[in-house]
């Protein structure tokens, strides 16, 4: 025997398809009522109805009701399939609402808005500077490059802006089009700069709260970044240490496994100043060891213990310090 569901009614059949009992949802049908009944089934749960004949049937094999032939389950009639319309347009208005307030989504989009922002501004950035060195040729730029878009977006002529700098403008001059195309690109980079500020600052902000012992550890901005590669608070939890290590490397990664080069030691980890400033020896040493500490905060954020505070960084901290005394020098080969 076979015991079949669905949000109107449930079945026992014999092995013919014959029905050897029926129960029937009998309550007052409403779109509410269905979408409540229809998010149920999707999480796998049985209905009332479908509970009920179990009981008297424990040996009927739960069987969806899709799985059946043609004829063997009662279509739906035209107010059914009206209820089941609004139905589903109330679930996807919660499964909206419920994504808007997930702070993993919404980490998510603050992640990626500002990796884009950033990526413009290399490219705008990168153009003013190279475009501003033709008329101002005795800039020091290396030393002055942060000054650069601010100066000529605020100045009203490229003298104005060779003596904020420091320095003169070349002699053949620059025609007052050009230079409105250069104050407009300028401004161009200093207003994405400051959406890159505002983006960060809502990410630090959203981060602090939704990982505070992860952010204690290694700032907001880079465990929002992990917890993004993670795809969630509770899956960063769930990594082993190993995988948190290599998170954002796995193009070198599966490079690794594909073609036999060296695996990567570090991914995302590599931007905290314990790894990136230490020598190239020790930076697998510490960030083996940082991904660890990093697991165990994941694990306190997403199950809610106590968050951790200076006292606990500073003991990680002292042990970076000593990973590098232990290791001043290469091992030799």
């Amino acid at each position: 025997m076979r015991i079949c569901w669905d949000w109107r009614l449930a079945r026992v059949l014999d092995g013919d398809g014959e029905i050897v009992d029926e129960s029937i949802w009998d309550a007052r049908r409403s779109p509410a009522s269905v979408a409540q009944r229809i998010s149920r089934l999707t999480a796998g749960r049985m209905t009332d109805e479908a509970r009920r004949l179990f009981e008297r049937f424990p040996d009927a094999v739960p069987t969806p009701n899709y799985d059946l032939a043609p004829g063997e389950w009662p279509p739906l009639d035209a107010d059914e399939t009206e209820l089941i319309q609004q139905a589903s347009l109330l679930i996807a208005q919660e499964g909206v609402a419920d994504a808007a307030g997930d702070p993993d989504r919404r980490l998510e989009h603050l992640v990626r808005a500002g990796d884009e922002l950033k990526a413009s501004w290399t490219t705008l950035e990168a153009r003013v500077v190279e475009w501003a060195g033709l008329f101002l040729p005795e800039l020091d730029i290396d030393a002055e490059r942060s000054r650069i878009p601010n100066a000529l977006a605020s100045a009203s002529s490229l003298e104005d802006a060779a003596a904020v700098l420091g320095t003169v403008p070349a002699e053949a001059g620059i025609s007052d089009s050009e230079w409105q195309a250069l104050c407009d690109w300028s401004e161009g980079v200093v207003e994405v700069e400051s959406r890159i500020r505002k983006v960060e600052d809502a990410t630090r902000v959203l981060t602090l709260e939704h990982l505070p012992s992860t952010s204690a550890l290694i700032g907001p901005l880079l465990a929002a970044r992990l917890s993004t590669a993670a795809h969630g608070r509770m899956r960063l939890a769930r990594l082993p240490s190993g995988t948190v290590q290599v998170l954002g490397a796995e193009t070198s990664f599966f490079l690794h496994l594909r073609s036999g080069i060296p695996v990567p030691k570090h991914g995302h980890i590599f931007q905290h100043p314990w790894v990136c400033r230490s020598p190239r020896w020790v930076r697998g040493k510490i960030s083996r060891m940082l991904s660890g500490k990093i697991s165990i905060c994941s694990r306190l954020d997403a199950f809610e213990g106590q968050p951790w505070g200076d006292s606990e960084v500073a003991e990680v901290e002292a042990r970076v310090q000593e990973i590098r005394q232990r290791h001043p020098k290469p091992r030799r080969r």
